[in-house]
């Protein structure tokens, strides 16, 4: 019996559970959006596995990015990280992550939480990618995003990392045509329903 076809080759056993189990399916809450948001952050110029594999320590060093929390950390906080080998230590990767939390609270007070926000610009549908090679780097709607949030103070988040977190997170279904998730990613998208104050 032939293997599944998937949207990239891969034997690591963590970038596998990735594909099959969590990337383009549908996140909705507050926390799991902006972990992803930071997350695409912190890999730009890295692999995503080299992330992958530090994400547990990601989430031990900002608070599980629980954004009423990580949005309190001040220099102190920054130093701290800066001297944890468990995760990138960026300065200005750091210092977005804690912006990106103050900025989701800052679109909270202004009546619009960062669910509702990202899940507003998902496109209506699209002819299913074929090969990677079918894939954008951005969207129209990846661009107006991106703007949106920088306007709320978020950092590193150009319009190639915010579509990146858009596919992640299932606001785009850009599996491959025949890779075996993509039809289970469309169900779940079409069973879910974002409800307004989602956190």
């Amino acid at each position: 019996m032939s293997e599944p076809r998937r949207c990239w080759p891969t034997e690591d056993p963590l970038y596998l559970a990735y594909h099959d189990e969590e990337w383009g399916r549908p996140v909705w809450d507050e926390r799991g959006l902006l972990e992803r948001l930071c997350l695409e952050g912190f890999q730009s110029g890295l692999s995503w596995l080299t992330i992958l594999r530090k994400r547990e320590n990601f989430r031990a060093a900002f608070a599980n990015f629980d954004p009423d929390r990580v949005a309190r950390f001040g220099e102190r906080d920054v130093e701290r990280l800066l001297r944890d080998a468990g995760i990138v230590r960026h300065r200005g990767k750091i210092e977005a992550a804690i912006a990106n939390a103050r900025g989701t609270l800052t679109l909270r007070e202004e009546g619009t939480s960062l669910p509702e926000l990202v899940w507003s610009h998902r496109s209506g549908p699209r002819r299913a990618p074929r090969e990677p090679a079918d894939w954008t780097p951005t969207t129209p709607e990846s661009v107006a995003l991106s703007k949106t949030l920088k306007r709320a103070g978020f950092r590193f988040v150009g319009p190639t990392t915010v579509y990146a977190a858009m596919q992640a997170c299932g606001v785009v279904n850009d599996h491959l045509a025949d890779c075996f998730v993509r039809r289970e990613v469309e169900a779940e998208i079409a069973e879910t329903r974002l409800s307004p104050g989602s956190s």
